[in-house]
């Protein structure tokens, strides 16, 4: 019957030109009216529409008149909000806020102990106006008068029987006992007297005992009776003194609800709860003090998870929201509006918030900014990706390079945040540039958090940016001072090892990683330790992947071809020689040895040699095929002066010769790697393969210069030990310059001035004997 009754309700509404489309039915149980939850035909808005089926109650309808007629005239925050009367032949519509009925909870006990309090604190207040402002007695407080609003709400309904005391006929007289399932809820006295026993009683005590038995439905999920009146069966012992006077059967005795809420109200009393205070602070939060403001938030932060998510969502924060926007309510006002927004769904969030987060992130504020940045994780999710994308993360950049290193450090956790949302073309150009500026920040702790922020949005990097950007940034960091940095670098590498090439991690990573094995603070050690193992332990296991050789496979060998030999010898440890080309066969050794440059220079030269003088050496390896000599001076002729002959070497030059030579063994050492062409050349040997300048002839105005003796092809030493001093004297080119061409290297060394007169030499190191010839008598070579 009543699924026909809702069908046919359903179809005059749609069929009718009413301004709202009917939906699903609700169920409140008893009463004269059916609920429907509707929406609104104009805005498309969720609204309740209460029905009532003339036809079907005939006996009731002067308690539905009742209802719509008090419906329009009564307005307070505790009654359910009425958006439209519609009176027609058949049905009776009472167009409401969207509501649901307080019964279900009730029911499923589902009211935590606060909430109990707020909502019972709403009807009592609502209650009091009734009977002190109105003069009017509601007659009919029970749960199933009460519903539940959107906003989580309280709201007082079920105004069937409500009635003014100044109105002689007022209804409750006359149909107060029609009211559906009225013997349960009946105060004892109008059991006795009827309904008019109110006029002899005080006007507040029907409403009081009803407001008795909705508290102990409230706490208990059922009332079945006048017996079960008065019990404190889960009431709240703060409340229950004050619960026993409500239901107390003398009717002048009773606590009025205006006098319950005033012992709740006191001190101490029971409803001193954060839930009511922040419901009556909440209308003026944008004229509170900034003390008061910084209480209201902290009682708000105080609240408990399992307090009416609802309200929050619909009353408190578009509250918060203005005093954000407008009111001055600072970071600790916008913490709470975020952490309530958390909770919304994402078309709730996008509707309510979106739009604010956005203005907020453009406030100069920095506080505001750093409260945003903190509370980012807790709205990511319901932000669109294209906001964040175009219109948050330009805002945001400016605290990369802000003068406050806070503002700077949580923008760099921020990042964490805000990745998943930013396009490759962003994350690998933009925020790259702006995170090589935090990993060079003054603060350490800045250039710390920006390595930890690299290593964890290393997948989104592109492939062509992550190793190179990586690379650089986590080696730069295991050079940092400050430990925690290096301690960072090195955990970044080892959760990263996977994002590099083997060839990365073999010649850039572990290259930086070796240091940190001798770091002066022993966690740097420990954790080096363990990177590099790691780092090894993929190098070797690819090591072990790759061929034996990149060498392409040998052509086989010709008949005339013997295999090449690896080293002179049978040795095979480290000390053989490398690979040879040559064979073992001496007999495979034929053809000449083409002159090279220098050699047809020296071949010219020996051409032009006259008979006199001794023929050149061409290298010190030459005089190994002669039996050795015992070297000796030669005999000067009789005919040469003293001061021609050449100064005699002393004990202390030859040894700093030799400490000479030793220095040069360390040069050649070092200069391994230069060109044949940066080579000095043989001084000995340039010095004797060079013809002698000629003399020019003395003239009458000037001093004859003294002339070497021509003793038959001997060579001058006093001249060759000037050229040899310059030499000697002269720096090495740098590397990488080409020297001059050696006859001109020759000419220079072999140059003697013949324009001074002939003077001893000054005492100076000579080197006159080959490179394999250490004997002190180097005048010995010339015999």
């Amino acid at each position: 019957m009543d699924f026909l009754k809702s069908a046919v309700a359903s179809a005059i509404a749609k069929g009718s030109s009413l301004p709202f489309s009917i939906g699903d039915r609700v169920d409140i149980g008893d009463s004269i009216w059916t609920l429907h939850n509707a929406t609104k035909r104009d805005d498309g808005s969720a609204c309740s529409v209460f029905t009532f089926d003339i036809a079907a109650n005939k006996s009731r309808l002067p308690l539905a008149k009742n209802a719509v007629r008090k419906s329009r005239t009564l307005r307070h925050p505790g009654v359910i909000k009425v958006l439209d009367t519609i009176e027609t032949e058949s049905n009776l519509y009472i167009v409401t806020e969207r509501v649901a009925p307080l019964s279900w909870s009730v029911k499923r006990r589902s009211i935590s102990e606060e909430t109990a309090k707020w909502g019972l604190y709403t009807v009592a207040s609502t209650l009091k106006f009734i009977n002190d402002d109105a003069s009017s007695v509601h007659g009919a407080v029970r749960a199933s008068s009460v519903f539940s609003s959107e906003s989580g709400e309280w709201k007082l309904g079920g105004f069937d029987i409500l009635s003014s005391m100044k109105e002689d006929e007022a209804i409750i007289y006359t149909y107060g006992s029609i009211v559906p399932d009225a013997a349960r809820y009946t105060p004892p006295e109008v059991v006795k007297g009827g309904w008019d026993v109110i006029k002899r009683n005080p006007l507040a005590s029907i409403d009081a005992y009803g407001l008795g038995v909705l508290i102990f439905e409230v706490f208990n999920g059922h009332f079945a009776g006048a017996e079960q009146v008065g019990k404190t069966t889960n009431i709240p012992p703060s409340m229950q003194q004050s619960y026993k006077r409500l239901c107390t059967a003398n009717p002048k005795l009773r606590l009025s609800p205006a006098h319950f809420v005033e012992q709740g109200k006191k001190h101490g009393g029971f409803f001193q709860t954060p839930l009511i205070r922040l419901t009556e602070d909440m209308e003026s939060l944008g004229l509170k003090s900034d003390a008061e403001r910084e209480e209201f938030i902290n009682e708000l932060d105080g609240l408990s998870e399992d307090f009416p998510e609802d309200f929050f969502k619909m009353k408190v924060l578009p509250e918060l929201l203005k005093s954000v926007e407008f009111g001055g309510g600072g970071p600790k006002v916008l913490g709470a509006t975020l952490k309530i927004g958390s909770k919304l769904s994402p078309d709730e969030f996008n509707a309510k918030l979106t739009p604010v987060v956005v203005r907020l992130f453009g406030n100069p504020d920095r506080a505001l900014r750093v409260c945003l940045l903190d509370n980012l994780p807790l709205m990511i999710d319901n932000l669109p990706q294209k906001v964040v994308n175009d219109k948050i993360f330009p805002q945001m950049t400016s605290g990369f390079t802000d003068v406050a290193p806070v503002v700077r450090e949580q923008t760099v956790k921020a990042v964490l945040a805000v990745i998943n949302k930013l396009s490759d073309r962003i994350v690998n150009g933009e925020l790259l540039k702006y995170l090589a500026r935090t990993a060079n920040d003054e603060q350490p702790g800045i250039r710390t958090n920006t390595t930890i922020c690299l290593g964890r949005i290393a997948k989104n990097l592109s492939d062509g940016t992550r190793s190179k950007v990586l690379v650089a940034a986590f080696t730069r960091s295991l050079r940092d001072p400050f430990v925690h940095a290096r301690n960072a670098g090195l955990l970044a590498l080892s959760a990263t090892i996977d994002v590099f090439s083997e060839d990365d991690c073999a010649g850039k990573v572990l290259p930086a990683l070796c240091p940190t094995l001798l770091d002066k603070e022993k966690m740097i050690r420990d954790q080096g330790n363990k990177t590099l193992d790691l780092y090894l332990q993929r190098i070797r296991k690819f090591g072990s992947t790759m061929a034996d050789t990149a060498l392409p496979a040998s052509a086989p060998a010709e008949g005339n071809k013997t295999e090449a030999r690896i080293g002179t010898s049978n040795d095979k440890s480290w000390a053989g020689w490398a690979i040879s080309s040559f064979t073992n066969k001496i007999t495979t050794a034929n053809g000449e040895i083409q002159p090279t440059e220098n050699g047809n220079k020296l071949a010219k030269a020996e051409a032009a040699r006259p008979a006199s003088v001794p023929p050149v050496i061409s290298s010190p390896s030459a005089s190994l095929e002669l039996p050795r000599q015992t070297l000796r001076p030669a005999a000067q002729p009789l005919g040469r002066s003293m001061s021609d002959r050449p100064v005699p070497v002393v004990q202390e030059e030859a040894e700093e010769e030799a400490e000479e030579e030793a220095d040069d063994v360390f040069d050649a050492w070092g200069a391994m790697d230069d060109d044949d062409d940066e080579k000095d050349e043989d001084t000995f040997t340039a010095a004797v393969s060079t013809p002698k300048p000629t003399s020019p002839e003395p003239t009458a105005t000037t001093k004859p210069a003294a002339v070497p003796y021509d003793d038959g092809g001997e060579p001058d030493f006093a001249g060759w030990l000037a050229a040899k001093s310059k030499a000697k004297a002269k720096p090495l080119p740098p590397k990488g310059l080409n020297k001059a061409s050696s006859t001109n290297t020759v000419a220079r060394t072999a140059t003697v001035s013949t324009t001074k007169p002939r003077v001893a030499a000054p005492a100076k190191k000579i080197d006159t004997t080959p490179k394999d010839a250490m004997d002190d008598d180097w005048g010995d070579a010339w015999d």
